[in-house]
């Protein structure tokens, strides 16, 4: 990465002022955060960028369209699948989202007995309750971590492909459950080692600052904007969510 780039001037992440426009209008007054590490945020500092974790951004840009917006992020590092959904799932139901992110399964695919469908199970189990109440869930395809530098050679063949493994059943699983999706893996960066931490296991506050742009862009898509119109009586456009 050169030494001058920066929030400001990479291309991969937000301009001034598109966040207001990507968000105007919405109306979610409740998002909850559930997962791993990933969501709680281990965000190492990168020159030129704010050390403010992923999930934090995207509730503060939230908030700056909504001020009213509650906010609470259950994200706990280390944990699984069958965990985040034993201590999350619960109070994450008793807080009434309107918007849900759910994260998982990592910590899953980093062992070489990775078992894809007890993790589809777990998720499924978290975003259709999540449905149930009323909130839309973001699901998340995460950067395939085993391009950092960290990572011994001999071992990221075999996490990449369960990274991979675990990115491609998610997007089945948002498919399936009409989840707003967030598709990062195959991202033109992801192979860049700025993206990652020295620990071979999380992302750099670069990678939060790209994935935050990915994440509210995706969330636009579900929001009706000022070019949208009324046709015969029903509008076109995208669907207020």
């Amino acid at each position: 990465m050169p030494s001058t780039l920066n929030e400001s001037t990479d291309p991969y992440c937000l301009r001034p002022g598109e966040a207001t426009d990507l968000l105007h209008g919405h109306q979610w007054r409740r998002f909850v955060a559930l997962g791993d590490s990933v969501v709680e945020g281990m965000c190492e500092p990168t020159p030129g960028y704010p050390d403010v974790q992923w999930v934090d951004r995207v509730a503060a840009e939230l908030t700056a369209v909504r001020p009213e917006l509650a906010y609470r992020n259950l994200g706990r590092r280390g944990l699984r699948a069958h965990q985040v959904r034993a201590t999350q799932l619960a109070p994450a139901l008793a807080f009434v989202p309107d918007l849900a992110l759910v994260v998982c399964g990592g910590n899953d695919a980093f062992h070489p007995a990775y078992d894809a469908e007890a993790v589809d199970a777990e998720l499924t189990a978290m975003i259709t309750a999540l449905r149930e109440v009323g909130a839309d869930v973001i699901t998340v395809g995460m950067f395939d971590v085993s391009h950092s530098p960290a990572v011994p050679e001999h071992l990221r063949p075999g996490l990449g492909e369960r990274m991979r493994r675990l990115s491609a059943h998610t997007a089945d699983l948002a498919e399936r459950l009409d989840t707003i999706h967030v598709h990062l893996t195959d991202h033109p960066l992801t192979a860049d080692p700025t993206l990652y931490s020295t620990d071979g296991r999380h992302g750099s506050a670069r990678s939060d600052a790209i994935a935050t742009a990915q994440t509210l862009r995706t969330l636009s898509r579900r929001l009706p904007h000022p070019g949208d119109h009324e046709v015969g009586g029903a509008r076109s456009g995208p669907e207020p969510r």
